[in-house]
């Protein structure tokens, strides 16, 4: 009489190849990363998305951001843009929001980064006008794997 099954090394050994392959997928696919890479590409798109709003506010005012208004005027020195009044900070909020925004984007993974209205919000990015050419960037200084993200124009 023969007995079916499989013996011991057998079920040990598929454990194993399976264990091993398990391994290797973890390795190639690397969610930590993926999920790292999509937080950057949110970054990316929030900084162009607050560049291009700031432009079109330019535009539509001939030249200034903030010429007769309330608004903040660009920083000439890099600048968090946030609802919090105090020195290194600017607030947009006012300037973008309704007219160019339906509101502000904020770091995706800054704890301190959100949105509730102008007058509560801390986008996590930052802005800086160059005085001597004019040109505009926004950053994410919480970028994730080594990378840098800003966009002038």
């Amino acid at each position: 009489m023969k007995k079916k099954g499989f013996t011991f090394i057998e079920v040990l050994f598929v454990i194993g190849v399976i264990a091993v392959l398990a391994a290797i997928m973890i390795i190639v696919i690397n969610p930590a990363r993926q999920f790292a890479q999509a937080r950057n590409n949110q970054r990316r798109n929030d900084v162009s998305t607050i560049l291009d709003a700031v432009h079109r506010r330019i535009t539509d005012n001939k030249g200034s951001f903030a010429e007769g208004t309330t608004c903040d005027a660009l920083p000439g020195t890099t600048s968090t843009i946030t609802s919090t009044v105090a020195a290194g900070n600017v607030n947009l909020c006012d300037c973008l929001v309704n007219n160019y925004l339906a509101e502000m984007p904020f770091d995706p993974r800054d704890s301190s980064a959100g949105y509730k209205s102008c007058a509560d919000y801390d986008t996590g990015y930052t802005i800086i006008q160059d005085a001597a050419t004019g040109r505009i960037t926004v950053s994410a200084p919480s970028a994730e794997l080594d990378e840098t993200i800003n966009v002038t124009r």
